[in-house]
């Protein structure tokens, strides 16, 4: 028991004592306030991002209360925290390491889009008007219209080549050489195109390069139809990747107008593109099948589906594989050839010009000389990232040839008759074009990894089916269901694998869709190459074994980055819980004292 003499004693003490805990507490709190207020108006005043402070009452994560973390455009992160309130200036570097310190500052803006909630400067929110953003979503609606009509031409008359000009294997030597050169324009061109013209002129001058292909089916002769073939690979290269380059720079400027991530903005904009560019497929193949007359049909199967060779089909007297008149191709063609006319006009005078966006951004080919330029491509190869995505890249491609020269050949045309091809595929387009639309909104509720296994486990399932189904005229259904499968499973690939691209590297599309075009052609031209020489089974099986390795490159580079992304954040949390710890022992000496 204390004596009335020891109390009043240690009255003194408790009273001292309390007065400099409370003269503490308010001295931090009129320093969180200032910090807080200094972290906003920095982030105004430079264009930044600061995380959002959770209620007082919300004692989970306390210490979030007086640490903010901010991101300027002129410097690398900086720490706003309770004894750390200066901003870190970035270094000054060489010459030769100015290109991967802006590839780091993109990927450092991404990295903080994604964790942190995003504060306009005053100088964004004068650039653009209110209405910007749905001037961004206009333009990206233009150009996948612009796509829509010009590819309905393109892919209308591929799916038709290896039935339509099936003598010598014409037709698919002709889709040979469009990939064939498609592999060298896209090493040589895109960087190179994209720098003299722009994304927008870029992809109008690109429509114009497939108009001799159209113009070829008039008079099909080898001496024809192959220089329009290659034609359409050297315009196809600067084509694709100034589409992925203007929607990635797009989805950059609608992140900062609107806030949100760019990784939640990019598969958004490719899953609406992919939804216009699929119904390419619907209105192709509808006038493809509206103007070819029907056709005898016959229950020939013997060498149909799976069993499908080449050489045994031409020496089979099959009635579904009769070629159908020349004026009704001709018709066809000049149908086609308008509207890739139509494509060009739309692009050229319904869509801005990057410029708009871009002012003070650097990409991987800006300001360097041609070859150097070259080199960017070239040298992205050597990126751990861009090897491991090679093989799956190389699948889209491979996959995308097989649905328009083998399925269409072996099943559609075997079985039922080439005037059929153009009703089943627009099955394909409309699965498609509405899983790419729905893919890109599923991707940001559960994630990319979920539903790249679906793709998977969905593929795998459709070429075993194929593998063992006979095709005859009597199960119509399973045409349908078949190429409506594939479809969606090949939205999967498109919009996820395109968007994965932008992602892991930021700052360098011009070379990263490149080498994605570049791969992929590569794919698409070796399985149109051995296309009349193996049977429909063997081309089966070489497809499955390129997606489950493909699926095990994606594999890595998601666990790589699940691993990065982990050790990050544990330093972060290592940081702040060492900073707290220092606080509450300060805390105690002063209350011991």
């Amino acid at each position: 028991m204390h004596s009335s003499l020891d109390i009043e004693r240690l009255q003194p003490v408790l009273l001292k004592s309390s007065v400099e805990e409370n003269s503490r507490k308010s001295s931090l709190k009129r320093r969180d306030t200032l910090e807080s207020r200094s972290a906003v108006y920095l982030a105004r005043t430079y264009g930044g991002y600061i995380r959002k402070v959770p209620h007082k009452k919300d004692k989970s994560d306390s210490s979030l209360l007086r640490v903010s973390v901010l991101y300027l455009k002129c410097c690398r992160l900086s720490t706003i925290s309770k004894r750390e309130s200066g901003v870190k200036r970035r270094e000054q570097v060489s010459s030769d390491k100015v290109t991967d310190t802006k590839v780091q500052d993109v990927q450092a803006e991404r990295e903080m889009d994604s964790r942190f909630t995003r504060v306009k400067s005053s100088e964004e929110e004068n650039e653009f008007s209110p209405k910007e953003q749905w001037r961004i979503w206009r333009n990206i609606i233009v150009v996948g219209a612009a796509f829509m009509i010009h590819f309905t031409a393109f892919w209308g008359a591929s799916n038709l080549q290896s039935s339509v000009n099936a003598d010598a294997s014409l037709g698919t030597f002709t889709l040979a050489s469009i990939y064939g050169s498609l592999i060298l324009s896209n090493i040589f061109l895109p960087v190179m195109i994209i720098r003299w013209l722009g994304c927008k002129w870029t992809i109008a001058v690109s429509f114009m390069t497939y108009m001799p292909f159209m113009i070829s089916q008039f008079y099909p002769r080898f001496y024809t139809m192959i220089p329009a073939g290659l034609m359409v690979g050297f315009g196809g290269g600067p084509l694709w990747c100034a589409k992925c380059t203007y929607l990635t720079v797009a989805a950059e400027a609608f992140s900062k107008l609107s806030g949100l991530s760019v990784n939640v903005i990019l598969p958004k904009f490719y899953g609406i593109f992919f939804m216009f560019y699929q119904f390419s497929q619907v209105w192709g193949n509808l006038i493809s099948s509206t103007v070819l007359p029907d056709g005898p049909e016959s229950n020939i199967t013997e060498f149909c589906g799976s069993s499908f060779c080449p050489g045994t089909a031409a020496q089979a007297v099959n009635p579904n594989l009769t070629p159908p008149p020349a004026s009704k191709i001709h018709l066809i063609a000049g149908i086609y050839l308008a509207c890739m006319a139509a494509a060009t006009l739309i692009v050229a005078l319904g869509v801005d010009s990057l410029t708009r966006y871009n002012k003070n951004r650097q990409g991987s080919g800006s300001g360097l000389s041609g070859c150097k330029l070259l080199a960017v491509t070239l040298k992205h190869l050597s990126n751990p990232y861009q090897i491991l995505i090679l093989p799956i890249t190389m699948f889209i491609g491979a996959e995308q040839a097989f649905i328009a020269a083998d399925f269409s050949a072996a099943f559609v045309s075997c079985g039922w008759g080439i005037n059929n091809i153009g009703f089943v595929m627009i099955c394909f387009g409309v699965s498609n074009a509405i899983a790419a639309m729905i893919i890109g909104h599923l991707v940001k509720v559960i994630g990319r990894s979920p539903v790249i296994a679906f793709g998977l486990l969905l593929h795998v399932a459709i070429m075993i089916t194929l593998l063992i189904w006979k095709p005859d005229t009597t199960n119509k259904l399973m045409y349908f269901l078949m190429s409506g499968l594939w479809g969606i499973a090949d939205a999967v690939w498109l919009v996820n694998i395109n968007a994965l691209s932008g992602i892991l590297f930021p700052g360098e599309e011009e070379a990263a869709y490149s080498n994605f075009r570049l791969w992929e052609s590569t794919g698409s031209a070796i399985t149109y190459v051995y296309n009349p020489y193996l049977c429909t089974n063997v081309k089966l099986y070489l497809l499955l074994g390129l997606l489950l390795i493909g699926v095990s490159g994606y594999t890595i580079v998601e666990i790589t980055e699940h691993r990065a992304r982990l050790k990050e954040l544990g330093e972060v949390k290592g940081s702040f819980d060492l900073r707290e710890a220092q606080s509450r022992k300060k805390i105690g000496e002063v209350a011991n004292d």
